[in-house]
This record gives C-alpha cells, sequence and structure tokens, in this order.
C-alpha cells in the first residue's frame, strides 16, 4: 500500500526535494552545482557529482563520506595519468641506489629506509587518509555550522522540514567539502615530486618519488637530469631515514596538526550571510566561501601559539633534511643550482597548495626553512654527525624556536657545557636563597649577611687579605720571605 503523503517524515520531503534539484527538476542547475563544488561542468564530472551527492542522500551514516574525496582525486587524476618508460624508471632507481651510499657517508639513521616509484595514481592512494586527517575539523565544522545556518535562516513553514534532517544536510554538505578536498589532491598529484615535499609526513615509512613528475624538476634550470635525480632521491631518503629512526615523530607531527585544525572555528556572521542572501540556482558564492577561505576566521591567540610550535616543527625537520642532502650531495657540480630552485618552489607553492591552504585553513610550507637548516650546519660543525643526529632520539630533545635563534644553546648541551635551563635556573636561585638563610648574621665580612652570593664571596675574599697582611705583619716578611723595608703601615702593592 503506497504510504500516504501526510504521514512522510520530514527528512523525506527534504531528500525528494533535494533529488528533484540533483535531477534538473528543481532550481539549482547541476552544472553550477559543479561549479560549487570546484569541478569542471564537463558530462562526465557533472555526471560524478550527481551521483556522489546522490549516494549522501542514501547514506544512513551520520558523517562525511570521505571516499568521494578519493573518487574525486582518481577522477582529476584519470585527465593526465601521465606514463613512465623503463628507461626512466631505471635512470631513478639508478639516482636513489648512489644516493643512498652518499647519504651513508653523512648520517647513520634510518638505514633501512628504501625508495618506491609511485605513479599520480598511486600517490594519491597511499596519501588520501592523511589529507583526511588534516582536513576532517574544519570539513566537520562548516557542516555543522551550515546546518545550523540553515535552521535559524529557512522561512518558518520549512523549519519542520530541516529540523528532521539534520543528518542528511550534514551528509550532503561534508560530501561537498569532500569532493573539493579530493579535487585539490588530485591537483597536488601533478605537482608533487617526492613523499617529503611538502613538510607534513604524508607516507609511513616510505621514501617514494614520482618519476613522472620528476623529468619536469630541471626545466628551465639547464642542469643535467641526472644530477636532479641524485639529489632529489637523497633528499627524499633522508626524509624517510629521519622518520624511519624517530618514530615518534610522525605522530607527533599529526598531532600537532590535530591540535591545530581542531582548533579552527567558522565564521557564523559570514555563514549567515551566505544563508540569508543564498541563491540556489548561483551555488557559485557558496564555492568561493569555501575555496577562498572566507568562512574561516582570523585564528585566535591559541590559534597563533599552535601554529608556531607546528611551524617550529616542520622547519626542524626540512632544516635537518635540507642540511644532511647538502653534506651527501656534495660531489654534483650543480647542487646549490638544484637546493635553491627548489627551495624557493617550496617557499612559493603552487596553486592546488594554496588551495589547500584556504580549504583548510593550513598551509602545508614550512616556514624558516632558511634558519633551521643552518641551525643543523652549525651544530654539525660543533659536535658531528653522530652527536647531532642523537637530538632525534626522544621528543624532549629535540630542538625549539629559541635553539634555531641560538644554535650555541643547543651545542653547548651537546657537548656537555654548563648551560642551566629555566627550572635549573630557579632551583639553583632557591639553593642560595636556603644558604644565605642559614649563614649566622656576622661573620668575616663584615658582621652582616649580603644581599647575593657574589657579594659573599668578594666580602670573604677580602677578610682571607686581611688576615693574610696581619701574618706579615706579625713576621715583617712578603710571601717570597724577604724583609719589607717599608714600615709596617704602608699600603702593600695592588695583588694580582
Amino acid at each position: 500500500m503506497p504510504e500516504d503523503s501526510d504521514d512522510r517524515r520530514p527528512e523525506d520531503e527534504l531528500r525528494e526535494m533535494l533529488q528533484q534539484f540533483l535531477s534538473g527538476e528543481g532550481p539549482i542547475d547541476p552544472a553550477r552545482l559543479a561549479g560549487a563544488a570546484g569541478m569542471p561542468s564537463d558530462p562526465a564530472q557533472l555526471q560524478a557529482l550527481m551521483a556522489q551527492l546522490q549516494a549522501a542522500l542514501a547514506r544512513t551514516e551520520d558523517g562525511i563520506d570521505w571516499s568521494a574525496a578519493k573518487r574525486q582525486a582518481a577522477a582529476v587524476v584519470q585527465r593526465d595519468p601521465g606514463s613512465v618508460t623503463s628507461a626512466e624508471r631505471e635512470a631513478v632507481q639508478q639516482a636513489a641506489d648512489l644516493a643512498a651510499l652518499w647519504l651513508g657517508e653523512t648520517t647513520e639513521i634510518g638505514a633501512a629506509a628504501e625508495l618506491t616509484m609511485l605513479s599520480r595514481q598511486q600517490w594519491v592512494d597511499a596519501t588520501i587518509p592523511v589529507w583526511q586527517e588534516m582536513s576532517e575539523p574544519v570539513a566537520n565544522s562548516i557542516a555543522n555550522a551550515l546546518t545550523r545556518a540553515m535552521q535559524e535562516h529557512a522561512p518558518e513553514e520549512a523549519q519542520e522540514m530541516i529540523a528532521g534532517a539534520e543528518k542528511i544536510l550534514r551528509n550532503v554538505g561534508g560530501t561537498m567539502f569532500a569532493m573539493q578536498l579530493g579535487n585539490v589532491v588530485g591537483q597536488l598529484a601533478g605537482e608533487t615530486v617526492a613523499g617529503g615535499d611538502f613538510g607534513f609526513p604524508l607516507l609511513e615509512d616510505t621514501a617514494a618519488l614520482l618519476p613522472v613528475n620528476l623529468r619536469t624538476a630541471a626545466d628551465g634550470l639547464e642542469i643535467p637530469e641526472d644530477q636532479v635525480r641524485i639529489w632529489m632521491a637523497a633528499r627524499e631518503l633522508a626524509h624517510a631515514r629521519l622518520f624511519h629512526h624517530a618514530r615518534w615523530l610522525r605522530l607527533h607531527v599529526l598531532s600537532s596538526v590535530r591540535e591545530y585544525a581542531e582548533g579552527i572555528s567558522i565564521d557564523v556572521e559570514r555563514l549567515e550571510e551566505l544563508a540569508e542572501s543564498f541563491d540556489p540556482s548561483n551555488p557559485e558564492e557558496l564555492r568561493e566561501a569555501l575555496s577562498s577561505g572566507a568562512l574561516i576566521p582570523p585564528k585566535s591567540q591559541e590559534q597563533l601559539e599552535a601554529l608556531a610550535r607546528l611551524e617550529t616543527t616542520i622547519a626542524l625537520i626540512d632544516g635537518w633534511v635540507d642540511a644532511v642532502t647538502e653534506a651527501a650531495t656534495a660531489r654534483l657540480p650543480k647542487r646549490d643550482a638544484i637546493a635553491e630552485s627548489v627551495r624557493r618552489k617550496r617557499a612559493t607553492g603552487g596553486p592546488a597548495e594554496k588551495a589547500f591552504g584556504t580549504l583548510v585553513g593550513l598551509e602545508i610550507r614550512p616556514r624558516r626553512l632558511r634558519e633551521a637548516a643552518a641551525f643543523w650546519r652549525a651544530v654539525t660543525d660543533a659536535v658531528g654527525p653522530q652527536v647531532r643526529d642523537s637530538l632525534w632520539d626522544q621528543p624532549d630533545l629535540m630542538p625549539g624556536s629559541d635553539d634555531i635563534d641560538d644554535p650555541s644553546r643547543a651545542i653547548a648541551r651537546l657537548q656537555g657545557g654548563s648551560e642551566l635551563d629555566e627550572m635549573d635556573l630557579a632551583l639553583q636561585e632557591l639553593l642560595d636563597d636556603a644558604e644565605r638563610g642559614a649563614r649566622p648574621a656576622g661573620d668575616a665580612a663584615g658582621g652582616q649577611a649580603t644581599g647575593d652570593a657574589a657579594a659573599d664571596d668578594a666580602a670573604a675574599d677580602d677578610a682571607a687579605a686581611d688576615d693574610e697582611t696581619a701574618d706579615e705583619s706579625a713576621d715583617g716578611t712578603d710571601d717570597d720571605g724577604s724583609r719589607d723595608g717599608d714600615a709596617a703601615g704602608d699600603d702593600d702593592p695592588p695583588r694580582g
């Protein structure tokens, strides 16, 4: 028996309305909806968008369907998957073998790391879980805030329908965000050369190069391709070796990213403005708000502090990798030119990186990279590579921002110097205070306790000098045993 229309649940009404929109029967133009998801409006991509949003309507689980991101990234890659010849793969492998040999002369850590060659699609499959982890807090915030804004600003006759369909709204909004993320990751697959290109540990215990993108790394540099391959392989292997050695480091970085991302809030006022003025026939405004980062307000003080800690960690990682790569590739005539070119590309980033930064509110480029690399060089010169690398043995040994500013602090610790940290200084001050409190009121310095340890020492020295002078006066001789021809009351010459 057909279900009576009056007995339908509000969420069923909303689902039917959205299905009409998606089929082109409602006021939303599917081609413009594709634009709101950051996708081209060609027929194939449009069909994929409709299918994924229909799947979001049918989902019974609450939350974001991240498989939509993976499918969208794969669709982007398929437009230009690229191809690699067997000769190119062999050349990359030879470069990796030589780079590993040279790295062995520079650092002993993580020697088990080996290099893998990935296609663009393989890179997407391997890294999409980390992109998801970095994006999930923001995606949830946007989906929930969008739902609240629609509830608050919907006409009174639609309130019941929307209130009963929160899960559907979150699913659809979350799917739109996931597809935008997939679009960005698919574009990144066409830009990245190595697994460690973006500062974050995208790959677990693996070094990887993308030969299809490596061939363009030397474009415009007038540098032989074999030198570029060796340098890139050395840098990627160094990055992987560090994470292979410091097993705690990957979790530390990703936890810091999570801490930062979970503090990101959504600009509710801006979202309410969008909800009030939203034109269903023109979703482009919503897409622009998402992709431009306009919904993410300026960072709070807590956000800035979390970001500073994360940036310091990433800078130390990339700085160590750069310093080790520089030493390992000393035999390459064009080493410095390659390093500078890569450094500049990393500093500016490509279009897809900037899109990720605005979408999630997190830039994926390390700051203070040059300073961090200079720090590691200074430490290497002072204590050698083996002692330098011991700073990665456990989290509490890792240098901080102050160490980057002044490498002598870390060098003093590594050399067993007397540098005291803040806790040591506070403890020393307490001990000094206790010692002064236990001292008698009258002493050899003049009968009164001094205000600080330096004054006490000076008073003790004066007392000792007075005793020595008295002894000399008693026997009439100087220290060297000679008779003093002067009167006993004459001043002695200054003592050294």
